[in-house]
C-alpha cells in the first residue's frame, strides 16, 4: 500500500519563458488584424478567412497558455486527465494552453467550508479558493478536543502546527484533500500521544507527563503526525500543546486533589522545619546552660514549640507567673 501512496513521481517542468511569447502573440495579433483589414478593402475572401480564424480562434488559446507563478507557490498541471508536470519555481511561463492547474481543495469564496470547521481546522479561504498550492509555512490550529491520558482522565488539549507543502504533486494526488486531510491526521496523533503519558506526574514517580514535559511530548506529537503525512508530501515544521486542562466533569475533584497535594507537601516542609529549630533551641539551652530541664519538661517544651510552630494560626501564649515545678 505504501509503495502504490508513494509512486507519485514529482515531475519539474522547465516551460519556455512567457515574455517573449506575449511578445510573439501580440505581433502576430497586429498583423493579422492588418491582414484581415487588407482583405476586407480588396474583399479577398483568402486573406479574410485565415486571420479571422487566427484572431478568434488561435490566438485566445495560444493566450491561454501563459502562466504566472507568484514565490512560494507551485503549480500543478493536467493535460486531458494525466499528470502533466509541476512548475514550483516564481516566474512568467508559457506551457500547452490545453493544460489546467489541479487543485482539490477548491472551495468557492462566497460559501463556508464547514467540511474544514468540522474537522476543526482555520484555513484561509482564498488560499483554499486558488488552484495552486502554496508552499509557505502555514498555521494549523486544531480546536480542543476530549481525549484519556494513560491513567484514563479525561483531559482536554488543543494543539498548533506549523507545517508547509514540499511536494505538491503528492500533496493533490494522493490524498484527496490535503488540508482536511493534515488536520485529521493531528486529531489522530494526538489521542495516541496522549495516552501514552498522564496529565501530571504522580506522588511516587518522576515520569514523563503532559503537563510537565510539554517540550518532550511536543517532539513526540511532532514526530507522529509527520509519519502521517509523509506520502502526502507535507513537512511538520513545529507541534506544540495550545490547550491542556482536566475535562470540566472531574476539573473539580482533581484540583481538590492538587490542593491536597499541595498541603501535604507544604505541612512536611513545616514539620521538618520545626523539628530542627526545636532540637536548636533545646542544644542552645543546654549549651549556655540557661536553664535545666527534664525529660518530662522537655517533652513538654517539644509538644509547646511544635503546636506553636506548626499550627496555622497565631499562638495565644499564656504566662506562668508561678514556678514551673
Amino acid at each position: 500500500m505504501n509503495n502504490q501512496m508513494n509512486s507519485r513521481e514529482e515531475k519539474l517542468l522547465k516551460p519556455m519563458n512567457g515574455i517573449p511569447m506575449l511578445l510573439f502573440l501580440l505581433a502576430t495579433i497586429v498583423i493579422m488584424i492588418v491582414v484581415f483589414v487588407i482583405g476586407c478593402i480588396q474583399e479577398n475572401a483568402f486573406i479574410i478567412v485565415p486571420s479571422a480564424l487566427f484572431g478568434f480562434i488561435v490566438f485566445p488559446i495560444m493566450l491561454g497558455g501563459l502562466k504566472a507563478i507568484n514565490p512560494n507557490e507551485a503549480a500543478v498541471y493536467t493535460l486531458f486527465g494525466n499528470y502533466y508536470g509541476t512548475i514550483n519555481e516564481a516566474g512568467f511561463y508559457w506551457i500547452n494552453p490545453f493544460c489546467g492547474a489541479f487543485n482539490n481543495t477548491q472551495i468557492n469564496n462566497n460559501s463556508v467550508s464547514l467540511d474544514e470547521k468540522d474537522a476543526g481546522v482555520k484555513v484561509n479561504v482564498n488560499l483554499a479558493a486558488s488552484k495552486k498550492v502554496s508552499l509557505k509555512a502555514m498555521t494549523l490550529n486544531n480546536d480542543k478536543q476530549k481525549v484519556n491520558d494513560c491513567e484514563g482522565n479525561p483531559i482536554e488539549i488543543g494543539v498548533i502546527v506549523i507545517w508547509k507543502v514540499v511536494n505538491a504533486t503528492k500533496a493533490v494526488f494522493e490524498v484527496d484533500n490535503y488540508i482536511r486531510y493534515i488536520s485529521t491526521q493531528c486529531d489522530a496523533s494526538i489521542r495516541q500521544v496522549a495516552r501514552q503519558y498522564p496529565y501530571d506526574i504522580s506522588d511516587e514517580g518522576d515520569e514523563k507527563s503532559l503537563r510537565g514535559s510539554s517540550q518532550e511530548v511536543a517532539i513526540e506529537l511532532q514526530k507522529e503526525i509527520q509519519k502521517r503525512v509523509e506520502f502526502a508530501g507535507i513537512e511538520i515544521l513545529e507541534a506544540r500543546i495550545a490547550h491542556l486542562a482536566y475535562a470540566p466533569e472531574i476539573a473539580a475533584a482533581m484540583l481538590q486533589r492538587q490542593q491536597a497535594t499541595a498541603i501535604i507537601a507544604a505541612r512536611q516542609k513545616i514539620v521538618e522545619g520545626a523539628v530542627g529549630m526545636v532540637e536548636m533551641a533545646l542544644t542552645k539551652l543546654n549549651e549556655n546552660n540557661i536553664v535545666e530541664l527534664d525529660d518530662e519538661r522537655k517533652a513538654q517544651m517539644v509538644s509547646n514549640l511544635l503546636v506553636v510552630l506548626c499550627g496555622n494560626k497565631d499562638a495565644q501564649p499564656i504566662v506562668n507567673s508561678g514556678s514551673i515545678y
